[in-house]
């Protein structure tokens, strides 16, 4: 991929799941359904993800935020699971 391609995508990225989060979160606000909570806020951190990645290839080449990247994706990942498993129980 070209350097413009891949800067596109990354930041399509980036706007996708943070629109996602903001769709999810008004959802939640109109309806009270605690599901699009957890599923806007794990949409939020993989925005922040997405964010880390665009600094971690575009802006700082040179520095390595992998484990920033999989940490913030790890816990979009496990608030989601968590929702799942909160809910089940109620």
């Amino acid at each position: 991929m070209t350097e413009s391609l891949s800067s596109a995508v990354y930041l399509l990225c980036f706007l996708t799941s943070g629109m996602c989060s903001v769709l999810l979160a008004r959802s939640y606000a109109r309806t009270g359904v605690r599901l699009l909570l957890w599923s806007a806020i794990c949409f939020a951190l993989l925005a922040a993800n997405n964010l880390v990645v665009i600094f971690d290839m575009l802006v700082f080449p040179g520095t390595d935020l992998r484990l920033v990247r999989h940490a913030l994706a790890l816990s979009g990942i496990l608030v989601l699971l968590f929702g799942f498993i909160w809910e089940r129980e109620d």
